[in-house]
Parts: structure tokens; C-alpha cells; sequence
């Protein structure tokens, strides 16, 4: 790549002022001049090299230096500052230690940074994969009789924090309100947290004692739990996001009685942060596993949860009394907000086995005759995703695409879907292959708390029916009781549109006829838009940005190469407050991120 000789001198100039020995707040104004000057992929690939330059110093002045920039911004409160760089700052230097800042690494790097440099073409890699058995499934015809589907519950994205003070600021400064900040004392409340939550803050304790007191009312016969628990404050310590960990699972065993099924999801510290096995690290987040695998047991059985210690959070268990295996995968190594997974050049297209450990258990369960219904974090088709891996997974679905009847995902804390297809070139009912089922979240911030419930046919273990049951928060009675009701029925909203036969499952060729509804019927799209946020948080979209066009071609994405989002790096998928902005999806797992600040930097300086 040919760079402009000008960045090149002001990049070496920056490099001899730091190795100069100037003093933390000197640096803090050349790293300035460097975010400001990052404008495209070109830019950054540069200015990553004043940066390594600055890593090369050590973490503590490379952290210092960035606590210091925030500090000068005055964008942030100086605990939020020094949390979060001092966090992530050892994880980004340690990236840029380890990489050529003329390579691919450095590339995804700076778009997972700030957002440039990105790209939706995959390494080439093909996943190896078994033959079909002898004893392999073949595709099930529709049965012209069904027998009464049993229940399953769905839950996902938490978010609890147990540090929310009824009656603190909720319309706060910080990264995350509802608390009883010391640098806040004596100031008058204009927004107060109230007793079950507000729209500004994560979930208090007694809005998911609430909701996990409804999930049970439903005598289900299991609850997959798609991640996330602890609050989304990044800088969180170990010490707290266990405890978190620890109490959430002793939660869900003393109130809920079917058994559970749970993934991992970002809870580390700080936060999105999994070193892969192939980096030199004391960082590690064994805790993490060590944690879970110990919570999980009463529920997924012994080797599962030896699996969870060893499997890098992953696991396969077999629900009881059924030919259904679980096969629950941690999805943050193949996650941009994972900084750890730039601190190589070398290609690493299965990070700590994950994807070879789906296809041994799916191998096993089509050699057993069983379904499998596969449980995760972060949807496959979204922009945060690593164009890598979800490809490749996609190849391992489309190999066992009739053993796996089910795929089940959270993160975004919106209610929506993604559609798999043999042919991604050309998408109809017919090459439908796969859905992702996405479930809303119990966190107020993306709007009204929700799970789903799901009626699932007993002998094909196929979805017949998803009914949304949530909690309005503008009812008067929330604060003081929240009632859980229906807030829609998928069949009976959805299946007069596309003609749903009594007898057929939600199916992918379901899912992209109502895409074809969604594009001819704006009237069912915007239902769709409202149905999101479960009424609460409502973002008008429709032709006039585009945005209808868009969200359709995310539907009909389950590999990220095929979305049709940007993915703001790092720095700018984060949960924007109402005194800086709205919120942005994908970003309501994590709290307030460094490219956040930093845009505000550029945008204020320029």
C-alpha cells in the first residue's frame, strides 16, 4: 500500500516526540493530533504506526497516555476515563506489539477501532467436514397430524446491576446511571431510579427476580439463556463480573425448576475480552469458565460442564427424555469487540476449536439419530461478527441443516431473525435452509422488558409457534408489581400475511416469505419495527434513509458477509446516552467504548 508521504512524516515526527521522553500529558496532545487525523483506512493504518511506537513504551505509559487524552477531552467523568482505558489499554498495546501495521490484522484492526479499513470478504477456508452417515436424517415431510407441542422458554441479555440505588440519578454524566455515585452527592435527582427500573439503566434486581418468576409460571420443559449478566459497565473487576456470575445462577436455580440451558455470553473483564488460546497472556478468563462450568452442572450434567472448563465455555448436553442435544457455543472468539484476536498475523481460522467441536458433536448426533438445537451469543449475521467464522460456520450448517432444527441467539436485544440459504446469491423460500431466532432482552435500555416462549412440535422438535411475553413499563402498576402478558403471537400476527398452514412449523422458507410480505406491505413492516423494542423504544425506519431496505437485507443474513450494516468499530458501537445521542444496536451489551470518545474528540476538534 502506497501511503501519503505527508502522514508519513508527521507519523515519524509523532514517533520520535514519544520516544523523547515527553511526559504523559505532552504524549496525550500527539495522540490527539493522531485521532484527528484518522479519517480513512489509509489514515489509520498509518497512525497505527506512532501508536506501536507508543505500546512499545510499556502498557502502564500506553494506558497512561490514553487515560490522559480522555482526561483533556473532558468528554468523560475521570473514573470512567481511567476505568476503561485502563483496561483496554494493555489489550490494544499488546495488538499493536504484536502485528505488522501493513497487514491484514492491522487492517481489522482499525476497522474494529474506528471503523475503517473493513471488509465482507472472507479468508478462503473449508471447514472439514464428515460425510453424511449412513444413518443420517433426511428431510421430514410435513405431518398432516401433530401432536400437542410442549413449551420452551428463551431468555437473554440480563444485564443486571446489582449497585442500582432506587432513587439515584438516572439521567447521569456516566457510562452507567442509577447508582449512587460519590462525585453526584448532594446534586438534585432530575430523572430518579425507580423500584423495577428505568429506560436509562440496566435491570435491577427485582425486575429479573420478576421475570424469572414469570418464565417459571410457564412450566416449560427447559430455558436456553442466551447470555450476558452483568451490567454494562466495561471496567467492571473479575472479583465483581464472578459474584455477578455466581449470584444470577443461584437466581435462575431457586425460581425457576425446568432445567436450563445457558451460553456464554460478554462477561469478562473488561468487558468482550477472551484471549485466545494462542496468546501469551497472565489475562486470562479461565475464571470465567471455571465459574460457569461449577454453576451450570446441576443443569447440563458432568461432562457438559467439563466441557464448559475446557471447551472455552462451549458444551453439548442432551435435553432428558428426548433425542435433542444442546449445543451451546461461546461465539466471542469470532467477535470484532474481542481485541484479543489481534495480536497475530498468522491466520487462525478456528480460534480455540470452537467450530471443529460443533462438528464432532453434530457428527455424533447425526450418527445417533438426534436433533440439535444450537444456542449462542451473538447472532451470525450481524456486522460485529468476523466475516471469517461466520462463514465458516455457515459451511457446517449447510452440511447438517437437517439435524439442526434449531439456532438461538441474543445480543442485540431486539426481536428479530436471520435467514441461512444454500445460495446467499440468490435467496427464495426454496433455499432457505436456517433461521437464527434472536431474543429481546430483560435490560430496559433497548425497551420493554421481554422473553420469548416457544411452542415446539414433539416429534420433530421443530418451532410451531413464538409468542413475545413482556412488561410494560408505562403501565402504572410497574413500579410496584410488573405484569408479564402476551405482546404478540407470531402465528396469528405473522401467518394470515404468508398464508401459514395450520399444520406447518415457523420454517426458514416461513421467515423469507415474510420478508416478501415486509418489502410489498409497509404496514406489517413497521409492525415488525415496532415489535423490535416491544413498543418502548421505537426508531422511526423506512425508504426515506433507507433503512427499510437495509433491515430486510439483514434478515436475509446469517452470514455477516451478506449484511448490509457498518460496523462502527470498537469506538463507536456503544450504548450512546441521551445527553450525547440515540443508541445504536449491537452496542447494548457493552457500555460506553474508547471509539465513542475518541469520535467526540475528532468532532469536537475539527
Amino acid at each position: 500500500m502506497l501511503f501519503n508521504r505527508r502522514y508519513l512524516l508527521w507519523s515519524l515526527t509523532t514517533i520520535l516526540s514519544i520516544f523523547s521522553g515527553r511526559v504523559v500529558g505532552q504524549n496525550a496532545s500527539q495522540i490527539l493530533s493522531i485521532f484527528e487525523s484518522i479519517i480513512d483506512c489509509a489514515s489509520c493504518l498509518v497512525a497505527l504506526i506512532p501508536l506501536q511506537a507508543l505500546a512499545h513504551l510499556g502498557n502502564v505509559p500506553f494506558s497512561d497516555t490514553f487515560i490522559a487524552v480522555c482526561d483533556v477531552a473532558q468528554l468523560e467523568d475521570p473514573d470512567v476515563c481511567s476505568g476503561l482505558m485502563s483496561r483496554l489499554g494493555p489489550i490494544i498495546a499488546h495488538d499493536l506489539r504484536s502485528i505488522d501495521a501493513g497487514g491484514q490484522t492491522a487492517n481489522r484492526l482499525c476497522d474494529a477501532l474506528f471503523g475503517f479499513c473493513a471488509s465482507k470478504t472472507p479468508n478462503p477456508f473449508a471447514v472439514p467436514l464428515p460425510s453424511p452417515s449412513a444413518t443420517a436424517a433426511t428431510p421430514s415431510s410435513t405431518p398432516t397430524v401433530r401432536n400437542t407441542p410442549f413449551q420452551v422458554v428463551h431468555i437473554s441479555d440480563v444485564h443486571i446491576d446489582r449497585e442500582y440505588m432506587v432513587g439515584s440519578e438516572a439521567n447521569c454524566t456516566k457510562n452507567i446511571c442509577c447508582r449512587d455515585f460519590a462525585d453526584e452527592a448532594g446534586e438534585p435527582v432530575t430523572d430518579p431510579a425507580l423500584p423495577f427500573g428505568n429506560p436509562k439503566c440496566d435491570s435491577p434486581v427485582s425486575l429479573a427476580d420478576s421475570m424469572l418468576e414469570a418464565v417459571n409460571s410457564f412450566d416449560a420443559e427447559y430455558v436456553i439463556f442466551t447470555g450476558d449478566v452483568v451490567e454494562g459497565n466495561v471496567y467492571t473487576r473479575s472479583s465483581e463480573v464472578t459474584s455477578d456470575l455466581i449470584d444470577f445462577n443461584a437466581e435462575m436455580l431457586s425460581k425457576i425448576t425446568a432445567p436450563i440451558f445457558p451460553a456464554i455470553g460478554v462477561d469478562s473483564t473488561p468487558v468482550n475480552s477472551f484471549p485466545r488460546n494462542t496468546t501469551d497472556t497472565t489475562l486470562d478468563v479461565q475464571w470465567v469458565f471455571d465459574t460457569q462450568s461449577a454453576g451450570w452442572e446441576h443443569w447440563i450434567g458432568d461432562t457438559a460442564s467439563q466441557q464448559v472448563d475446557h471447551i472455552s465455555g462451549s458444551y453439548a448436553a442432551t435435553v432428558p427424555g428426548m433425542d435433542l442435544v444442546i449445543l451451546s457455543v461461546n461465539t466471542q472468539y469470532w467477535y470484532r469487540q474481542n481485541l484479543w484476536v489481534y495480536d497475530s498475523d498468522i491466520f487462525q481460522p478456528d480460534p480455540n476449536g470452537i467450530l471443529s467441536f460443533m462438528v464432532e458433536q453434530l457428527q455424533a448426533a447425526e450418527n445417533a439419530g438426534q436433533k440439535v438445537w444450537v444456542i449462542g451469543h451473538i447472532p451470525l449475521g450481524k456486522p460485529d461478527i468476523i466475516e471469517d467464522q461466520s462463514n465458516y460456520y455457515d459451511q457446517i450448517l449447510q452440511r447438517y441443516k437437517d439435524t439442526i432444527v434449531g439456532q438461538f441467539f441474543g445480543h442485540s436485544h431486539k426481536d428479530q431473525f436471520e435467514i441461512a440459504y444454500s445460495d446467499y446469491n440468490n435467496q427464495t423460500a426454496a433455499n432457505a435452509v436456517g433461521v437464527g431466532l434472536i431474543c429481546p432482552a430483560l435490560t430496559p435500555t433497548s425497551g420493554n422488558p421481554a422473553f420469548k416462549v416457544y411452542d415446539v412440535d414433539p416429534d420433530t422438535l421443530g418451532i410451531m409457534n413464538i409468542r413475545v411475553i413482556f412488561a410494560n413499563m408505562s403501565d402504572p402498576s410497574f413500579q410496584t408489581n410488573p405484569t408479564w402478558t402476551l405482546y404478540y403471537d407470531v402465528r396469528e400476527t405473522y401467518g394470515p400475511l404468508v398464508g401459514l398452514p395450520a399444520t406447518s412449523e415457523l420454517t426458514p422458507a416461513f421467515w423469507h416469505n415474510l420478508t416478501e410480505v415486509f418489502t410489498a406491505n409497509d404496514t406489517a413492516f413497521q409492525m415488525f419495527n415496532t415489535f423490535l423494542s416491544r413498543g418502548g423504544d421505537v426508531v422511526p425506519c423506512d425508504d426515506t434513509d433507507n433503512c427499510k431496505n437495509m433491515t430486510i437485507c439483514d434478515q436475509r443474513a446469517f452470514r455477516s458477509q451478506n449484511n448490509c450494516d457498518i460496523d462502527e468499530g470498537v469506538f463507536g458501537m456503544i450504548r450512546k446516552r441521551d445527553v450525547r445521542g440515540s443508541q445504536r444496536e449491537a452496542s447494548e451489551c457493552e457500555g460506553i467504548g474508547i471509539r465513542e470518545i475518541f469520535d467526540e474528540i475528532r468532532n469536537s476538534r475539527t
